[in-house]
């Protein structure tokens, strides 16, 4: 029997729903996290976990079928070689789906769907942004008092008449 195995149709033919399918996969394999429509996600989810069980072991025929759907060969070689053996102790649920509210135009329901072991790029670089804002924000108050310092000395200098300043030049030689 063939019940409850239907799919969303995304209310496009069967060509233009493949190749939106494919692309999406393509775009989430390589940043790890994209932002779609809850039903999209959905879809995108089922081809998504097909591919990277696929791409949990390596070999010449699983590359081959997932390439059928994947063209892009640096994609495809991140893949196999990044995110199916980061996921080899999972089995399964690959990919994970959050709510993020409505979009404002059609209000369609907008989620993120990303790799469930995905890190955000600003958590990875936060230490290194706290540190370069902290070696910043010291210089500044430095040099904030030289050049006053330097506005300082050359004030005096500035408002003695010639005559003074020819008499303070001879005094110091």
């Amino acid at each position: 029997m063939n019940h409850k195995k239907g799919f969303n149709k995304l209310n496009r033919n069967a060509s233009h729903r493949r190749a939106l399918l494919r692309n999406m996969a393509t775009v989430l394999f390589k940043h790890e996290r994209i932002v779609t429509t809850k039903a999209k996600a959905l879809e995108l989810r089922r081809v998504a976990e097909k591919m990277i069980t696929r791409a949990k072991e390596d070999s010449v025929h699983n590359r081959r079928v997932v390439g059928e759907k994947i063209k892009d060969q640096g994609i495809l070689a991140k893949l196999f070689t990044d995110i199916g053996p980061r996921m080899k102790e999972r089995n399964g649920g690959y990919t994970r789906i959050l709510k993020i509210g409505f979009r404002a135009q059609d209000a369609a329901n907008m989620v993120v769907i990303e790799l469930v072991d995905h890190k955000p790029e600003d958590a990875k670089d936060s230490g290194k942004k706290k540190a370069e804002k902290a070696e910043k924000k010291a210089p500044k108050p430095e040099a904030r008092k030289t050049a006053s310092k330097i506005k300082e000395a050359a004030k005096p200098e500035a408002k003695k008449p010639a005559a003074k300043k020819a008499k303070a030049e001879a005094q110091a030689e």
